[in-house]
């Protein structure tokens, strides 16, 4: 029986995602997943067995597909991997967030969300570098985990659920840098372009579902509507936090379908 270490579960993740989508190895599944596993993909359904006949179908249709991890967080039973994933040799590809839940050594439970990576954007910053120093893609600063993960989660209650810019003046560091395609790069940019978004959606509702943190990088992942009244997306955003301020931000949101393959909704 395979059984994961503390710290070790964010690179058995990585691993089996990588064996299972890239390398098509579904014998994998049986080593790494529970038989209750639960789904919230809304085009697989759950368990194992359904993970694998996902993966074969995605391997015949999409055969030189590659998938790349960037960057990972473990924080307790969760993981979260931020991803490039390029099903076609020569496009730009996707950007994948993943969240493994893990229960008795083995992947309990799966949320996701993919986006196409643009061909521009807006800050000029492509959606996976890391640009604030140190230009590392590994987290750093592990003693200041719960503080980081406290300082994520006021910013984002002053700033998305409450829509005060004024929040950028206080957790956002001078050296800001952005990749998400359609906001400018730095502190300007982000005053911006969110002031046009909250402008032109100002029923915005903004929903965090659950915080992922360690050290630098927190992330959360939440449940975005525009307009009341429509399904919304689920959306994750990470951040990188340097000196008690937000350096560098990415994400990812994806749109929530009518029906879906699994009866468990994405969040």
């Amino acid at each position: 029986m395979l059984t994961v270490r503390e710290g070790g579960k964010a690179q058995i993740a990585g691993q089996a995602l990588q064996d299972v989508f890239e390398r098509g190895d579904t014998a994998i599944v049986d080593r790494l997943v529970r038989p209750d596993y639960i789904q919230h993909n809304p085009l697989a359904p759950d368990g194992p067995d359904a993970l694998k006949f996902f993966s074969s179908t995605m391997r015949q249709q999409f055969p030189a597909a590659t998938f790349t991890p960037r960057r990972a967080i473990s924080d307790g039973d969760l993981v979260l991997l931020h991803s490039r994933s390029v099903l076609v040799p020569g496009t730009p590809g996707m950007a994948v967030f993943d969240i493994f839940r893990f229960q008795d050594g083995k992947i309990a439970e799966h949320w996701d969300i993919l986006q196409e990576v643009p061909a521009t954007t807006a800050n000029g910053n492509d959606m996976f570098a890391t640009l604030s120093r140190p230009r590392t893609e590994a987290s750093g600063q592990r003693w200041f985990t719960a503080y980081h993960k406290k300082l994520v989660t006021a910013f984002l209650d002053e700033l998305l659920v409450r829509k005060d810019l004024a929040a950028i003046d206080t957790y956002v560091g001078a050296e800001y840098h952005e990749h998400s395609p359609t906001i400018p790069d730095g502190v300007a940019g982000l005053k911006a372009g969110l002031g046009a978004y909250f402008e032109q959606f100002p029923q915005l509702s903004v929903v965090p579902k659950r915080v992922i943190a360690e050290g630098d990088l927190v992330a959360v992942h939440s449940h975005y509507i525009d307009t009341p009244g429509e399904r919304g997306r689920a959306a994750l955003d990470l951040f990188r936090v340097r000196d008690g301020k937000i350096v560098e931000h990415w994400d990812a949101s994806q749109g929530m379908p009518e029906s879906a393959a699994n009866d468990n909704t994405m969040f």
